[in-house]
């Protein structure tokens, strides 16, 4: 029983973490598209994310089904 609450505890403490993350850095994307990589703090964001993308793209399929994967145990 006390397993459970705690697993449940961990999921939600997560959940309420992503729902932070995302916006933020979701924002730090778009300002670092307008103001370019060299912004303090987000173009940290923008350039990890750049870096993400580029070795998605060169794994191709890979990469394509890790994503896919991901995406569907989000949405769960």
């Amino acid at each position: 029983m006390d397993f459970n609450l705690t697993l449940k505890t961990i999921k939600d403490f997560i959940t309420k973490v992503n729902g932070v993350l995302v916006p933020l850095v979701s924002a730090s994307l778009l300002l670092g598209i307008i103001f370019g990589p060299t912004t303090p703090f987000v173009g940290d964001v923008y350039t990890n994310v750049a870096v993400i993308i580029k070795m998605l793209g060169e794994d191709g399929l890979l990469a394509l089904i890790s994503v896919i994967i991901i995406l569907a145990y989000l949405k769960k």
